[in-house]
């Protein structure tokens, strides 16, 4: 599985952002996805995962009610919208995908990893 991610960029404080993951294979469907960030300096930290089918979703107390992950089985992509962005939002993110198929957190439950688009939020 190959999974590129896009949609990343330099936006204002308050702004909104839609990152997307386009996945290879035909397997896509059965896989929980995930997005994770890194900051200069920092760990890699969760964002937010869904299931298989889109039907559950987790995510980091930070972003929720600002960010939604959803994805199209269809189009193999996942989505990460992201909205009432703040400069602690500045960061690479990386989709990845677990073949689990169920909510993941943590990254070691994941199988494979997209290269990363950069975040860049401007107070």
């Amino acid at each position: 599985v190959q999974l590129q991610a896009s949609g990343g960029g330099l936006v204002q404080a308050g702004g909104s952002l839609r990152l997307s993951c386009e996945a290879s294979g035909r397997t896509f469907s059965s896989y929980a996805m995930g997005w994770f960030r890194q900051a200069p300096g920092k760990e890699r930290e969760f964002v937010a995962t869904i299931n298989w089918s889109g039907a559950r979703t987790n995510y980091e107390d930070s972003v929720k009610g600002r960010f939604t992950i959803s994805r199209d089985n269809v189009k193999n992509t996942v989505y990460l919208q992201m909205n009432s962005l703040k400069p602690e939002d500045t960061a690479v993110y990386y989709c990845a995908a677990s073949t689990r198929g169920w909510v993941q957190r943590l990254p070691y439950e994941y199988d494979y990893w997209g290269q990363g688009t950069q975040v860049t939020v401007s107070s």
